[in-house]
């Protein structure tokens, strides 16, 4: 039994990419999302799962016998492959002979799709400061702290799709890195043009940024916070945090600045 939580607790981590800046406040355990509830006569394996945390979105069924289970560990989908007598489970991958994830499909139907949609709704509701034109047809969201040098990173390395009318970034700030973080996002939310003041901040980093206010408005405080409690609740535990859209409409994650051809990736052709 101890194994099988080691595991567990394993594939709910999310790790912090190394090219992102960890938040300083405590972080609850992220919103489960929408599940299927249990049946009563569910597989003795399944029951002893979701009491080690794993939620189950729905069943699908497998080429060889086995009885799969569309399950999310952590925010993550998993596959989980059950015996006919209901004892064993298989968790992970399952591949053809030609390599191919026969579950992938199913998987996202199930558990990427629903949550994925569900996540972009949450962030298209939230307080977020619009970088580029707003006809731009591509819509990143990220969340951003005003000292965090790698959102500041990724800020430069999209400017090319930015400027050309290509890609609209929404910054969805927190103030988590420094005592002085949310003074930061507060004279930026704000300001008489937060887009300018946005800028302003990103082109002035390496000088220190925008000068923070002296206190944060309670009306601020409370969108900070309410961004803040989003980003944690998605999974993300330090910034940028980034959503968009590939080019199937399927929402993807990344947690800290893309690297090599994952830019284009987030970004689209450019």
């Amino acid at each position: 039994m101890m194994r099988s939580r080691s595991m567990l607790l394993l594939l709910s981590a999310m790790a912090l990419s190394p090219l992102a800046c960890a938040q300083t406040a405590s972080a609850p355990a992220p919103a489960a999302p929408a599940t299927k509830p249990a049946a009563a006569d569910e597989p003795a394996v399944v029951k002893t799962l979701r009491s080690q945390g794993v939620e189950f979105m729905g069943t699908f069924e497998t080429p060889v016998g086995l009885t799969g289970y569309a399950g999310v560990a952590g925010q993550r989908p998993l596959g989980v492959y059950v015996s006919k007598d209901g004892q064993y489970a298989v968790v992970g991958t399952l591949v053809n002979a030609k390599g191919e994830d026969v579950s992938a499909a199913k998987l996202k139907e199930l558990v990427s799709g629903p949550m994925g949609q569900q996540a972009w709704a949450k962030v298209e509701a939230s307080h977020w400061v619009r970088d580029g034109k707003a006809d731009a047809p591509r819509i990143i969201y990220s969340f951003s702290d005003p000292n965090c040098p790698y959102c500041n990173h990724f800020w430069q390395a999209a400017q090319p799709w930015v400027a050309a009318g290509k890609v609209q970034i929404r910054q969805i700030l927190v103030g988590v890195i420094r005592e002085d973080s949310a003074n930061k996002a507060a004279a930026i939310l704000g300001a008489a043009s937060p887009e300018q003041a946005l800028v302003q901040n990103e082109r002035d980093f390496d000088k220190g940024g925008i000068k923070p206010l002296a206190t944060v408005p309670a009306a601020v405080q409370a969108k900070l916070r309410a961004n803040e409690a989003l980003m944690l609740d998605l999974g993300f535990q330090g910034t940028p945090g980034i959503l968009f859209k590939d080019a199937d409409g399927t929402v993807q994650m990344r947690s800290g600045m893309p690297q090599g051809d994952d830019m284009q990736t987030v970004l689209g052709p450019r």
